[in-house]
């Protein structure tokens, strides 16, 4: 009677655990940027993969270095970031394997419409900076170690002064937020393309400057690798790598619109990952 009720609770055991292998293989785990989740992208991508591949895909929408670190961790199972240097030295590390460039926007440069630092129009991202530092006008930082962030440094390490100005201000918090501070405080700050785009209609803010090739933004999707954790879902991971770039992931980036207009363009047969 004991071995009989013993191979029960055995069996019942295995059972439990073969079902939990099964629902955590249909759960794949994705950090990502806040200007991916913020701009819709994903709520129009991911419920159509989850679809086809009978899976759900769970979101973490955070700033790049925070995804990166999640990934570094074994906390998540793919990251989809915008920070070619922090990606490099991620897959570099052993942490990541086959990166993907999956599409790219650019950066812009939105302030109030009044334009107290008359930079409207400038081509050079750098000078618009220099302007805005000068005159001493409020500037809001994400301050979050983002792709954003790190763009948005590296261009002040390119001016004269620098950020070194009373109303530079780092509020830690992501894309969607930082605009709608903007907006409330009539100050400047830069954005990814999509993400202004999908909330620009709310707001007084405006575009003021564009176009300079330093603001390019290139997103890669990376997959964890799983000889650094034993809990990632790896086949979960290569399925959504792979259909980010596939010619129907592809075809509903470039599809993406709104208002008309096109926030992010594919680019998995393109070479643009580190320019």
């Amino acid at each position: 009677m004991k071995k009989w009720i013993t191979g029960a609770v055995s069996i019942a055991v295995l059972a439990a655990s073969s079902a939990m292998c099964v629902a955590e293989e249909n759960i794949i785990r994705l950090a990502t940027t806040t200007s991916t989740y913020n701009s819709g992208l994903l709520d129009k991508l991911l419920p159509e993969f989850e679809k086809t591949h009978q899976v759900k895909v769970q979101v973490i929408a955070v700033g790049t270095g925070k995804a990166l670190r999640m990934g570094q961790a074994g906390d998540v199972d793919v990251v989809m970031t915008h920070a070619p240097k922090s990606e490099k030295k991620f897959v570099e590390s052993g942490y990541g394997v086959n990166p993907r460039s999956v599409m790219y926007n650019d950066f812009v440069v939105v302030g109030p419409k009044s334009d107290p630092a008359e930079i409207k129009g400038i081509t050079s991202v750098t000078s618009a900076l220099e302007g805005i530092a000068k005159r001493n006008v409020t500037f809001i930082s994400r301050g979050d170690d983002s792709g954003t962030h790190k763009k948005e440094l590296s261009l002040w390490a390119e001016t004269a002064k620098g950020k070194r100005f009373t109303n530079y201000k780092e509020v830690g918090q992501g894309m969607g937020k930082v605009l709608q501070m903007a907006d409330e405080l009539e100050a400047y700050t830069i954005t990814d393309r999509g993400t202004w785009l999908a909330y620009k209609s709310r707001m007084q803010l405006t575009l003021l400057v564009e176009g300079d090739t330093r603001l390019f933004n290139p997103y890669q999707i990376i997959q964890i690798n799983p000889e650094k954790h034993d809990g990632v879902n790896s086949i979960g991971a290569k399925a959504l790598s792979d259909w980010f770039v596939s010619k129907v992931g592809q075809g509903m980036i470039n599809d993406f619109r709104i208002n008309n207009e096109a926030l992010f363009y594919g680019s998995a047969n393109a070479d643009v990952a580190n320019n």
